[in-house]
């Protein structure tokens, strides 16, 4: 039996087929091999266009099972991990009436702290536990204000993820999970947040259907399983944001565990089973895979938008050379830099700053001495220490940070990136072959019965290295690196 996973990202679409049995990733690709096109129509506008996330998952699945030279009948569920917190609009014919808002878009903050005031923060970070920000919820009241004729046109309002499964299923359904990320979600009372839609003056009935992360969510149509050579009627069993769904795949999913990554953006995500919130809104909390209305299971989310980001911007701008020659040419460098700081803000609004938009920085350059090893150095150092300042609100919110679990992928893959960040926060890191689509593959057959409980599905996962922290100026250095970003704060 074979289970399917796809990855809806910002930057690409992943698919992944492994056989349920062993846990063995059979085949998987992903489109496009470039990162795929962010459009910025004015300054701090983040948009897609939803239905090249569906050509490029159509591409990625047909890639994979001709790959993997199965039938695709055997392929008994289908699992969905997909970019948080975007906007996606469509109307009673179930067509889209404008391009997706997404994650790292910034026009709504104004929206979010005017709800933020407006309700009161004691009841938003109570219920909500988060201020409404520039979540999914604002996104729309900037549509709603800004376009009031595609906003009259919009029967729905989903993820992203929840517009893919509408489009392989002909359903349109979310989940809980789902509606937490868009601050949708009042868990005192663990149902929709009434209050939220009365505040921006939103109908209940743009809300769909509100299905399990786990369990039927939908059956692939005919027409959809033509396009994707696939079986009709192959259910799909799962869906989760790609935070959520990466700490799952991780087999993170107790209080106390921590999940990592650091793709296009940056995260560190921990589980906790307490209701509790950051008074400053600098990390948030969201209903993690397995949370219920019996057992909180709560997902603390520091996200840092710049730093895949910075890494692939820094391999721009070298020219012809890989990510493995980066790292070669930083590792030459010693820790701090030699005095050269980079901080990787240059990506949207930070949440860790208020939703202020800082721009990315680069201090202290000599030109006498330093080179682009020292530049290499100071974009992963950069990143790193972006990391743990985040870190360091998370534990203040009470979380405990003792094992650091991520995925061998992206910045992961950087033993430099890997050192620094294990020897900086004193933790060891763990690293781990799977991915989000790995993961979301996983996940469906947890949805579809064919694990008999979520730890069955992670028997095989195995660890392919464990970093240890080290000696050395690590903390000196941030230190220094703290002072450049104090400077650009006041």
């Amino acid at each position: 039996m074979y289970l399917l996973g796809i990855d809806l990202g910002s930057s690409s679409v992943k698919a992944s087929l492994i056989d349920s049995e062993s846990g063995f990733c059979f085949a998987s690709s992903f489109y496009p091999k470039i990162e795929q096109k962010i459009d910025s129509p004015k300054p701090g506008f983040a948009e897609q266009d939803p239905l090249v996330w569906y050509d490029c998952a159509k591409k990625a699945v047909l890639d994979t099972v001709k790959k993997s030279c199965i039938n695709p009948s055997e392929i008994r569920a289908i699992g969905i991990a997909y970019q948080m917190h975007g906007l996606v609009c469509v109307d009673k014919n179930q067509q889209l009436v404008r391009p997706s808002i997404i994650w790292c878009d910034s026009r709504a903050v104004p929206y979010g702290k005017a709800a933020f005031e407006k309700i009161g923060e004691e009841k938003c970070l109570s219920h909500l536990l988060n201020s409404p920000g520039n979540f999914t919820a604002s996104k729309l009241a900037w549509v709603k204000e800004h376009e009031p004729e595609i906003y009259s046109r919009i029967d729905k309002i989903m993820l992203p993820g929840d517009w893919l499964a509408m489009k392989l299923t002909g359903e349109v359904r979310t989940t809980v999970s789902g509606l937490s990320e868009g601050i949708l979600w009042d868990y005192q009372h663990e149902k929709v947040a009434d209050f939220v839609l009365q505040h921006f003056g939103f109908d209940s009935s743009l809300i769909p259907e509100i299905v399990p992360t786990f369990g039927v969510q939908g059956y692939l149509t005919k027409e959809a399983a033509e396009e994707f050579g696939l079986s009709a009627g192959t259910v799909i069993s799962y869906r989760a944001g790609d935070q959520p769904n990466n700490a799952f795949s991780l087999n993170v999913l107790h209080p106390g565990e921590i999940a990592a990554t650091a793709g296009t953006s940056g995260v560190v995500y921990g589980v906790t089973n307490k209701k509790k919130s950051d008074p400053l809104s600098r990390v948030n909390t969201f209903a993690h895979v397995n949370h219920d209305s019996f057992r909180s299971r709560l997902g603390v989310l520091l996200c840092i938008n710049g730093t895949g980001i910075a890494n692939a911007w820094l391999k721009r701008i070298f020219g012809e050379i890989s990510y493995s020659e980066i790292d070669t040419i930083a590792s030459k460098i010693p820790v701090g830099s030699d005095g050269l700081f980079f901080l990787p803000f240059g990506n949207g609004a930070e949440r860790l700053f208020g939703n202020r938009e800082l721009g990315a920085h680069l201090k202290g350059i000599d030109f006498n001495r330093h080179d682009r090893g020292h530049l290499a150095r100071a974009v992963i150092e950069g990143v790193v220490f972006s990391f743990m300042y985040g870190m360091e609100a998370m534990q203040s919110s009470g979380l405990e940070i003792k094992t650091i679990r991520a995925g061998y992928a992206n910045m992961f893959k950087s033993l430099d990136f890997c050192n620094t960040l294990a020897s900086v926060s004193g933790t060891t890191i763990e690293l781990y072959h799977t991915d989000g689509s790995v993961g979301a593959a996983r996940g469906a057959g947890v949805g579809n019965g064919s694990y008999s409980s979520i730890e069955d599905a992670f028997y095989s996962l195995k660890k392919v290295r464990i970093v240890r922290p080290q000696s050395g100026p690590f903390d000196e250095a941030y230190d220094d690196w703290k002072k450049v970003l104090n400077s650009v704060l006041e």
